[in-house]
């Protein structure tokens, strides 16, 4: 069944506003859709997935768009279009486009240079390169370029993963249990979930394995004192929350409002009541400071360039500088420092973000170890076999998408020494004096 024409327009419009990259491609789609009511879920979901083909592929489909008679960005929505949903769907071609989308499906992509191969700008191409090595790059790159897949979490305080196994059948949705996450399932299509009863009741959540895996090695449990410290908008604060069964308390940190609000409904639909959402002014606020060495165990999620997501968000390579990565590490050094101060000793503290870049990652931890003798790193193997998760790592956590087909992931773990105990005040003068008196 071939989409109305109109489409094409309405893709290159929405196109010219996403690459000026002012704000991100979700919030641009969202509003386009919402500025234009009339298009049907299949118009919609036809346009989202030709912008998110364009950006994932803008090095090579732009090389080739700029050649031609019809104007490039008709071109780039063309190739976008018929990269997502296929040729023999789009309607309204001309003869010469039609002839014109033919000679670049022709196309051997393999036999183009590499950084034109992996759609990656040539700063990053070339962090990836130093990091990873060129062909490694190039398999990364590639699982970085393919839509993500849609995981779930199930909720174990309303249901099993048997259970919603067995209820999304009924819908009929098929789903997979997933190889890392225990909880986990991946769902072989890409259904809307908003009005089953199911994710109505809070017994599922839609979180990248990744994600959940993370959650995992915080090693939350019941009755402990936890911190989320970076929530957002609390996709890992619910899954903690449930990994203690609701009990403790479960304290999710945010500097945003606007996060903390997202995470209402949700915290809502959960059943969970142990979770308690506080918004912070920065990482030193007197809040933090009054739990200062009471916490059993602290997660900071730290801002980063979120490269690893970039299955989900493609915009992402585009938007982001290599200026801002220099930026993100004072912050995430800062951010770190002062989750630190809230663990008591024998408290842990996990470190993670969603970037592949190293100097977001191990550096800043080798950088914290440094400078804070008082904790030490907790090597993931032995993290990993505490949880029972079949994963094979080194000292760190390393999720790659080409390797273990989650988002991109770091973590790291550390533990805070035994504290001295507290000497005990000294005695005023007078106490002294009737204590020699005795």
């Amino acid at each position: 069944m071939r989409l109305p024409p109109a489409i094409l327009a309405n893709t290159e419009e929405v196109l010219r506003e996403i690459l000026r990259f002012s704000a991100p491609a979700d919030s641009t789609l969202s509003r386009y859709f919402k500025d234009h009511p009339r298009l049907g879920s299949r118009e919609r979901g036809a346009v989202a997935e030709g912008i998110y083909a364009i950006l994932r592929n803008k090095s090579f489909f732009t090389d080739f768009a700029e050649a031609g008679a019809s104007p490039t960005m008709r071109r780039l929505t063309i190739l976008g279009l018929a990269e997502a949903v296929g040729v023999d769907s789009l309607g309204g071609l001309t003869e010469e486009e039609t002839e014109f989308l033919n000679r670049i499906q022709e196309i051997d992509r393999n036999l183009m240079p590499p950084q034109m191969r992996s759609n990656l700008p040539k700063w990053l191409f070339d962090k990836f390169v130093a990091q990873y090595g060129e062909a490694e790059t190039l398999a990364l790159s590639h699982a970085l370029n393919q839509p993500a897949p849609l995981d779930l979490r199930v909720n174990s305080i309303k249901a099993t993963r048997d259970e919603v196994v067995a209820g999304l059948a009924e819908a009929p949705i098929e789903a997979m249990p997933m190889p890392y996450a225990p909880l986990g399932l991946r769902v072989l299509k890409k259904p809307t979930l908003q009005n089953l009863p199911l994710f109505k009741s809070g017994a599922i959540e839609v979180q990248d394995e990744g994600s959940q895996v993370l959650s995992q090695i915080v090693g939350a449990k019941r009755g402990e004192m936890v911190v989320d410290f970076c929530a957002g908008a609390g996709g890992k604060t619910l899954a903690l929350g449930a990994l203690m069964r609701n009990t403790g308390r479960l304290y999710a940190f945010d500097i945003s409002e606007k996060r903390l609000a997202k995470l209402k409904p949700r915290l809502a639909r959960s059943g969970l009541s142990n979770v308690h959402p506080v918004q912070i002014a920065h990482e030193r606020d007197a809040k933090i400071k009054r739990l200062a060495g009471k916490i059993d165990r602290v997660l900071v999620d730290a801002p980063c360039s979120g490269l690893g997501t970039l299955r989900r968000n493609p915009d992402v390579k585009w938007r982001q500088k290599v200026e801002a990565v220099a930026e993100m590490q004072e912050k995430q050094a800062s951010i770190l420092d002062g989750a630190a101060r809230l663990l008591k000793g024998g408290g842990r503290l996990v470190y993670a973000t969603c970037s592949l870049l190293d100097e977001e990652n191990d550096f800043i931890v080798e950088q914290f170890l440094a400078a804070h003798p008082e904790f030490d790193l907790v090597p993931m193997s032995k993290v990993l076999a505490e949880q029972k998760i079949d994963l094979e790592m080194g000292d760190y956590l390393k999720l790659l998408p080409h390797k273990h087909q989650t988002d991109g992931f770091f973590a790291a773990v550390m533990e805070r020494k035994p504290m001295a105990p507290k000497p005990p005040k000294d005695k005023p003068a007078d106490e002294i004096d009737a204590d020699a008196d005795e």
